[in-house]
């Protein structure tokens, strides 16, 4: 029998380690990091070469020691969701009220970009990071909110420690969705979402199917429930809703995921020659500013995203400010009823 190999612990490097390997103290390493007054270039050079030599990253503590850059990094998924500027606009709001500016970043959607730019906000000494709906799991966000504050929004963890969440509470936006078209005397309402796979657990979505199949169950109709999928939000869908809309079983009303796929299935249905909503009824979730154009017209939960924005600001100070226990606030969503119901 083959003797299993016992793998020695990777040792965590230190601020020691760094210092040791440039051949200066730990007081000139400490300088360095904290941008301290007097430091000489070939120092800084010394010591900023050793840690990246060894990869050497400071917890949370030790950047405290050096003092505050008021600057803080705000990762987004992308620039094109009409959910992300009020959001964006209240954090900047918040922060500067407080002396902090912010810097932007892109993160695509890709885990492998967002983990390089948060670690890139790490290695510019920000204060902290707000990160909007990302595809890394929980477990990367815990490693990276050891070494920076960290407030995610559009991300379910409610048993994260870490770190903290903001977010609508998406399971009760969902029942309201349903309830609302069941107020209206719809019954055969399905859900349109997307296929997940490959997606984190945390994401929104998911917690929006639960809502709706739980508001399905309450009003007895959970033998009506449906969720019908498009593909991931990255692909094209246009075909996909084309075909939804002109199945011989089409739904007579529809709660939508989210408007951006929304506005697109009423501007299909439009093409199709369906009446809405004499002959499909729609709401969907966000309430876009496009969603509530006339020639629109589309009911939508609103999440309010200037409180989230806010909610994550404050959060996020307290962090910095020293607060070490996990706060994951909900924030109550509310119908805009429009003429598509």
């Amino acid at each position: 029998m083959k003797k299993q190999e016992i793998k020695e612990p990777v040792e965590r490097i230190t601020i020691r380690h760094v210092a040791h390997d440039a051949g200066v103290s730990v007081a000139a390493v400490s300088k360095v990091l904290r941008n301290a007054y007097g430091v000489s270039e070939a120092l800084r050079l010394k010591v900023e070469t050793s840690i990246e030599k060894l990869r050497y990253r400071p917890s949370v503590a030790a950047r405290a020691m050096r003092g505050r850059t008021y600057t803080v990094g705000i990762l987004v998924i992308d620039l094109f969701n009409p959910f992300l500027p009020p959001v964006i606009d209240a954090v900047n709001e918040a922060l500067s009220q407080s002396g902090y500016k912010t810097m932007i970043g892109v993160g695509r959607g890709a885990s492998v970009i967002e983990a390089s730019m948060i670690e890139t906000m790490i290695d510019n000494r920000m204060d902290g990071v707000i990160l909007v709906a990302p595809r890394i799991s929980d477990r990367m966000v815990e490693r990276f909110a050891e070494q920076i504050p960290i407030v995610v929004i559009g991300h379910h963890e409610p048993e994260a420690t870490g770190y903290d969440t903001v977010n609508s509470d998406d399971r009760i936006g969902a029942m309201l969705a349903v309830r609302c078209l069941h107020d209206r005397g719809y019954r055969d309402i399905a859900m349109v979402g997307y296929d997940r796979t490959g997606s984190p657990s945390s994401v929104v979505s998911l917690q929006r199917e639960v809502g709706y199949q739980e508001a399905m169950r309450d009003l007895d109709l959970a033998d009506r429930q449906r969720i019908l999928r498009l593909p991931p939000p990255e692909e094209p869908r246009d075909e996909a809703i084309k075909s939804l809309l002109a199945h011989p079983g089409r739904p007579r009303a529809l709660f939508v995921w989210s408007d951006l796929d929304a506005v697109p299935i009423l501007a299909a249905a439009c093409e199709a020659g369906l009446r809405v909503p004499t002959d499909l009824a729609v709401i969907g979730y966000d309430n876009s500013p496009v969603a509530a154009l006339p020639l629109v017209d589309l009911a939508s939960i609103d999440q309010d995203p200037s409180g989230i924005g806010r909610g994550a600001s404050d959060l996020l100070l307290s962090r910095i400010e020293g607060r070490r226990e996990a706060e994951h606030v909900l924030i109550q969503p509310r119908v805009i009823a429009r003429g598509s119901l």
